[in-house]
């Protein structure tokens, strides 16, 4: 039996439908509408592709990423089957697609990702996301490559290699995760020569008390301990094991209080600045491929309460941040070698957006893993993907003005 296509109903609009879709119960319309409101970028008279439905497109582009932008809009707007009929939604034509893209920018995506990515592990059933009350996180970069364009060479940058220069410009991203749920937490991006503190420094914010924070040996210099100590998180980062630190006092699981001092003033100044901190050095014997003495610095000094053993333990943690970069750039996008974007600010709004479809698939898989109080890494991320998929065409045959309340995020 052939399938009736679905078609518009009389007044039905886009943005009525996404209000419905499964990626707006993570991200919900109303948020959308505020933040293009805010950056005065919202569609002022009803049209057939008007900004809320172009930043839930956004969402889309790694949804489908062998697909072209027609395409994708196409299984955006597949779902709205209002009522019956037999013609299928109207196509959008890339004109109109790079339009709205280029009004919308990549501001208020970035900002979807401040206010919709919070944490999802519920300390009462999620335990091991936690560490004596505080929830693990972990930050961290990495790079990927973008269209060999002008713009994209002369705002982000192209690496060196051993022939002269690569055949892509890159970008370089940090994220900061929440280690169990691989929820990303903040976004951003910057130029592949920044330095990565500086691409990781605006996500501090992020941080906040009753946090954990893990990262590696990076982002252990005094001002990056002294901003990020300043968002009221605890920290447990790994720093190099030549580095030189003074042992003050050897405490009784074998780790020692020592600190860190800030450069560039006199002695005095600096003593009087210094930094109190403890240090936790470990080896790794038996184990393949390892270094031979690991050096943690935390802030948690009392080794009653977090002992050092427990907390080289629980370091390794920070590489859940690795997984998390290969669901983004493997899993999600499909190994696609790089972003569509042809200049820095529509990369950086399909950044944003990337991100948003990453925190979509782990909010659904988080849902099974709540419901069936099974751990996350027992749920295929690449079949969520599919899931989403699958069922974001059909996710709008419904009246939006009678959708169920989505369930309510843990914060």
């Amino acid at each position: 039996m052939a399938r009736t296509k679905a078609v518009l109903g009389t007044g039905a609009r886009l943005s009525d439908y996404l209000s419905a879709s499964l990626l707006a119960r993570v991200v919900p319309a109303e948020e959308v509408h505020a933040v293009l409101n805010a950056h005065g970028c919202n569609s002022q008279r009803l049209r057939s592709f008007p900004a809320v439905a172009g930043v839930y497109y956004c969402m889309a582009l790694s949804l489908y990423p062998e697909a072209a932008y027609e395409e994708v809009f196409a299984a955006v707007a597949q779902g709205l089957a209002w009522a019956a009929g037999a013609a299928e939604p109207a196509r959008v034509a890339k004109s109109s697609i790079s339009g709205v893209r280029s009004k919308i920018g990549a501001a208020p995506l970035a900002d979807l990702v401040q206010r919709c990515c919070v944490a999802l592990a519920d300390p009462r059933d999620h335990q091991q996301a936690f560490f004596r009350g505080l929830r693990l996180v972990a930050l961290d970069g990495s790079n990927f490559e973008l269209p060999d364009e002008v713009d994209n060479v002369q705002h982000f940058g192209r690496p060196g290699s051993r022939t002269g220069v690569a055949g892509y410009p890159q970008a370089q991203c940090a994220v900061l995760v929440e280690c169990a749920t691989h929820a990303i937490l903040g976004a951003n991006i910057g130029p592949y020569r920044a330095s990565e503190w500086e691409v990781c420094r605006p996500l501090l914010p992020r941080l906040q008390p009753g946090m954990l924070c893990l990262a590696d040996r990076g982002f252990n210099g005094y001002e990056y301990w002294q901003q990020a100590r300043a968002s009221g998180a605890e920290l447990l980062w790994r720093c190099a094991a030549n580095r030189q630190l003074p042992v003050h006092q050897v405490l009784d699981d074998g780790s020692y209080l020592s600190a860190i001092y800030p450069g560039g003033v006199r002695r005095a100044q600096a003593r009087e600045q210094a930094i109190v901190v403890r240090v936790i050095e470990y080896a790794l014997p038996g184990a393949d491929d390892t270094e031979p003495r690991y050096r943690l610095l935390t802030t948690l000094l009392d080794p009653g309460t977090a002992p050092a053993l427990e907390l080289a333990a629980l370091y390794h943690q920070r590489w859940e941040v690795e997984a998390v970069f290969d669901e983004l750039k493997t899993h999600l996008r499909q190994s696609r070698r790089v972003l569509r974007s042809k200049t820095a600010e529509l990369v950086q709004q399909e950044f944003y957006g990337w991100v948003l479809a990453h925190y979509a698939v782990r909010w659904l898989l988080h849902q099974g893993a709540a419901r069936h109080r099974v751990p996350h890494a027992d749920l295929s991320f690449t079949g969520h993907v599919q899931l989403l998929r699958r069922a974001q065409p059909r996710s709008g045959a419904f009246p939006p003005r009678a959708a169920p309340s989505p369930p309510p995020l843990v914060q």
